[in-house]
């Protein structure tokens, strides 16, 4: 066996399965108080894990109570994770080997169990897919336990490899046809099959501009078959070659600034360079089209001009598609991008490029920091304010930039910078308060005008017009004179589906899911009901369940009916959704983005996903179809997120000529957030939440930890909570609120139950908290009744 190291992957056995696992540690002195299991195998020539990945998982573990094994089951790819196959083995004695006389089968057996036991007899080892190819799918298990049981064979358990190597098949010209004075006579004098030709002619030009030509490239380029090319192999003028080649993008690193920075950039990025060698963390406060990018490029410039690896997470998998064709264009093969996306193949792929060095410059969510980067120097987290960085489940609960900050940290020289139009304002406070360094972009690039902003009162729309409103008559009219001058239009509702309930009209009564307790959306384009927290599809309800009446309305609107409506009134502009039901395939957000930045879509509709960093010139109309939606969330952070929100959307907007408009559908017109946003003014807006938050200790002058219980029986769960709150209110510092039921109380058949506790920050208190919750979870969970309660710790929820 190879010498054991720190990140090799290993085979252990722990109860007669087989298990991979990664060497954490090593240890000269043998444990005292228990004897360890052995290593079996050691899977790899080199670590695929490095020391400060690992150092990174312990942390994780920590700070956001979980175990490293879940960290280590969200960080590494799938397909490194060995499966563990049952295979059945014929017992030595019975075994068909004429020299040693084997066994004779009893003839009593069943005509199942004969055939079985022959062909293990001839094969000596079965998997269970042949088996049910040799039983013809009839019930396998019975036999082989009767065969087992009779001491004919056994099971044994393997490790079987996940991860396959791609292959392809090169062709090249046979050694005596490899030199011109060679090739020139016999192709003048071709006398052989005219398609023949074509494929030598071919792959003489390809080979001088690729060098090695696959076969698939080498037939789709001169419209052949596989027989034309088999035909040459025979007459040994050409010779093919199978070989791994990699599932990734291949294309020649190099590094092009082709821009210019502004005066007011130049000044930022002189600013950003000397705060980096000062803070660790920096704050990038720029408003929409002010040009971050710009200064993101800069920095990533110099970062690989000194050899080090740029990490630049984004929140969405949308933004990826945009960025990475603009950093491809600046940095060509130095580029790569990951995401939930991938393949479990590719994934491996990408992450041994990464371990290796092979690429510098990785594009991703939040995925992407668990990646094992050789020598990391620049962390960039591009609209950092964004909820989606926080994982919700299952663990790790961690918030991508809060830890990557701390990856930073573990890197030598490493900065980490956040950049946002509408910073959090734990972010941003942390920047006031001196503990980040602050730099403000606040002139759009080229000094374009900002958005104009328009409140449209739904409340001011006659009564005759239906509800509900989708369109108002206002904005109807702003998105024809958009569409006559030819410009774009984007439309944010942030609901998806096309009705998110109906409602009986005589009782009131709402279909609901069976496993959650939240009502079904209704999606027009699958003629079905959806529950959007576990996915089940149920058929359209026509009788009330309550009543029996067949009388029902639908409530509120989606994206879906928003597309059906807006194309009834608009018949000649081509509409397009953008949201997680239209996009679901592997390059769905980058074809749509694509037809949008091409002007193939006049007007695009859609979740958040349209309105987070991405970049359209031709945009100069944003509707906000349902600002009460988004102000009317109980959260102490709704003030905040709608702003964001919708000052995000509004960026949308006049990007290249300064003339955009927005326009937002809303009937509580006086809400002091849409004065803000009318404003563009993100400073009034955080002082005064940052009051609110100081006056209720809420972040960031506290921390808080969500505690969640589930069960199956709502009072168990109920009073798993209570015991846990009462545990914790022996901390005389702690804040303890609850237990009280979940916002959605039931999902998947589960109850749930919360309890919030606000943490002082100060020195220990966090610690303290967290072990009272791991010391009474344990005493939980050994009381039979509260065996099955599930309790989830979230740490600084989102």
């Amino acid at each position: 066996m190879a010498a054991a190291a720190i990140g090799l992957r290993c085979e252990v056995s722990l109860r007669n399965k087989k298990y991979t696992g990664i060497i954490k540690n090593l240890f000269k002195v043998p444990p005292k108080d228990f004897t360890p299991l052995p290593i079996y195998s050691l899977l790899d020539k080199a670590p695929i894990v490095t020391a400060v990945q690992l150092k990174f998982w312990e942390w994780i573990a920590d700070y956001y109570q979980c175990s490293e094994g879940d960290v280590m089951q969200a960080a590494v790819p799938s397909n490194f994770k060995l499966s563990s196959e049952s295979i059945i083995r014929i017992e030595d004695e019975f075994a068909d080997d004429v020299l040693a006389g084997g066994k004779q089968l009893d003839q009593d057996l069943s005509d199942e169990e004969f055939l079985l036991a022959e062909a293990l007899q001839i094969r000596g080892e079965l998997r269970f897919p042949e088996i049910q190819q040799i039983l013809e799918g009839r019930k396998i298990y019975p036999v082989v336990k009767k065969l087992i049981d009779r001491g004919l064979c056994y099971i044994e358990q393997s490790l079987k490899e996940k991860y396959k190597e791609k292959k392809a098949v090169f062709i090249r010209f046979h050694p005596d046809y490899q030199k011109d004075e060679n090739l020139e006579p016999l192709l003048n004098n071709w006398k052989g099959a005219p398609a023949q030709l074509k494929v030598l002619m071919l792959l003489r030009h390809m080979t001088l501009g690729d060098g090695d030509v696959m076969q698939s490239a080498l037939l789709k380029k001169a419209a052949t078959s596989l027989s034309t090319i088999k035909a040459l192999l025979d007459k040994k003028m050409l010779v093919a070659e199978r070989r791994s080649v990699t599932r990734l993008p291949v294309l020649a690193p190099f590094i092009e600034m082709d821009f210019s920075l502004s005066a007011a950039q130049k000044s930022a990025f002189d600013l950003l360079v000397d705060l980096m060698q000062q803070k660790k963390v920096n704050l990038l406060h720029g408003v929409t089209a002010s040009g971050k990018t710009h200064l993101y490029l800069k920095l990533m410039e110099q970062a690989l001009s000194a050899g080090k690896q740029v990490l630049y997470m984004l929140p969405e998998i949308a933004l990826t598609a945009q960025i990475i064709r603009r950093l491809q264009h600046h940095f060509g093969g130095h580029v790569a991008v990951y995401h939930s996306r991938f393949n479990p193949n590719e994934r491996v792929e990408l992450w041994e490029k990464v371990l290796q060095g092979e690429v510098q410059i990785i594009v991703g969510a939040r995925s992407a920091l668990l990646l094992p980067f050789k020598d990391l120097g620049l962390i960039i987290v591009d609209e950092e304010h964004d909820s989606s960085y926080k994982q919700q489940d299952p663990a790790p609960r961690y918030h991508a930039r809060d830890a990557a900050i701390y990856y930073g940290a573990l890197f030598e020289q490493c900065p980490v910078l956040l950049g946002s139009a509408t910073p959090s304002l734990e972010s941003y406070y942390n920047a006031s308060q001196g503990k980040y360094g602050l730099v403000t972009l606040l002139e759009r690039f080229e000094n374009v005008a900002m958005p104009v902003i328009e409140l449209d009162n739904l409340n001011m729309i006659p009564k005759e017009i239906p509800r509900p409103i989708l369109i108002s008559p206002e904005l109807e009219t702003q998105i024809q004179e958009a569409l006559k001058a030819q410009k774009q239009v984007i439309l944010f509702q942030n609901r998806r589906g096309y009705s998110p309930y109906q409602i009986c009209n005589s009782c009131g009564w709402i279909p609901q899911c069976k496993h959650c307790a939240v009502s079904l959306t209704y999606h027009k384009g699958r003629n079905k009901l959806v529950c959007h927290y576990c996915g089940t599809e149920y058929p359209l309800v026509t009788t009330c369940a309550a009543c029996g009446s067949h009388d029902f309305q639908r409530k509120k609107f989606g994206t879906e009916q928003i597309e059906e409506a807006v194309a009834a009134l608009f018949p000649k502009a081509r509409v397009a959704r953008m949201d997680y039901d239209s996009v679901k395939g592997k390059f769905s957000h980058d074809a749509m983005i694509q037809l949008f930045e091409s002007r193939k879509i006049d007007i695009l509709i859609g979740t958040q996903m349209v309105v987070k960093g991405l970049d359209f010139e031709h945009v100069s109309l944003v509707g906000i179809l349902d600002a009460d939606g988004l102000l009317n969330f109980a959260d102490f952070r709704v003030g905040e997120r709608a702003f964001q929100l919708m000052e995000q959307v509004s960026g949308r907007a006049g990007r290249k000529d300064g003339k955009g408009k927005v326009l937002i559908q809303v009937s509580n017109i006086h809400h002091p957030v849409l004065q803000y946003v009318q404003q563009h003014d993100y400073l009034a807006m955080y002082q005064e939440e940052i009051q609110h938050r100081k006056a209720f200790k809420y972040p960031p002058f506290t921390r808080l930890i969500r505690l969640i219980f589930k069960h199956r029986d709502t009072h168990t769960a109920r009073q798993a909570a209570e015991r846990m709150a009462q545990a914790l209110r022996q901390l005389a510092s702690l804040e303890v609120l609850g237990p009280a039921t979940a916002p959605i109380e039931r999902v998947r058949g589960q109850y749930l139950w919360e309890i919030l506790i606000k943490v002082p920050k100060q020195p220990g208190q966090l610690q303290r908290c967290k072990k009272v919750i791991d010391h009474q979870r344990a005493i939980l969970q050994s009381i039979k009744e509260f065996a099955r309660v599930q309790i989830a710790a979230d740490v600084d929820p989102a």
